[in-house]
């Protein structure tokens, strides 16, 4: 059975594990690197999880965790989906949907809707997105400072 659920600071070995992991296998998705943060120290990796207004999940399979995603409000009324990933394993199962559907529960209770960003050049996370209901701002950005690679904002319905 696949489920999803809330991380608490105490799953940190979990999030740093998956977190690595995503950062090795597809490092032009993400705004930090797999550089920066091999050598965060365990209170730092507790510290990611203990914030009251961010929420991170973890896909859970009977092969063991096999996604993860974050988010934390970054403009009124939304919640900005980060860290999302799906071990290559994994994908095609309907993973990213569960890993949403805990994060939209999570920030609907706090009266959010959710936005994310989408690399550029990723037609299957951009596909998935717009399955589950994100449509696409027109806005882009460098997905880090001096990255030539961009990202795009997407806003769920």
């Amino acid at each position: 059975m696949t489920a999803a659920r809330v991380l608490g600071q105490d799953d940190w070995p979990t999030w740093r594990d998956l977190r690595l992991r995503a950062l090795q296998d597809s490092p032009a998705a993400f705004g930090s690197t797999y550089a920066r943060e091999r050598d965060y120290t365990p209170d730092e990796w507790r510290e990611h999880l203990n914030e009251p207004d961010e929420v991170a999940v973890v896909a859970e399979t009977a092969a063991g965790p096999a996604g993860l995603a974050g988010g934390y409000p970054d403009r009124p009324g939304l919640l900005h989906v980060v860290a999302m990933w799906v071990d290559p394993a994994a994908r095609g199962q309907g993973i990213a949907h569960l890993l949403l559907d805990a994060i939209d529960g999570w920030a609907r209770e706090r009266g959010l809707r959710l936005h994310l960003d989408v690399a550029t050049g990723n037609a299957v996370a951009r596909g998935s997105y717009e399955r589950y209901g994100f449509v696409a701002t027109g806005e882009t950005r460098p997905i880090r400072d001096g990255s030539a690679d961009r990202v795009e904002r997407m806003v769920l319905r």
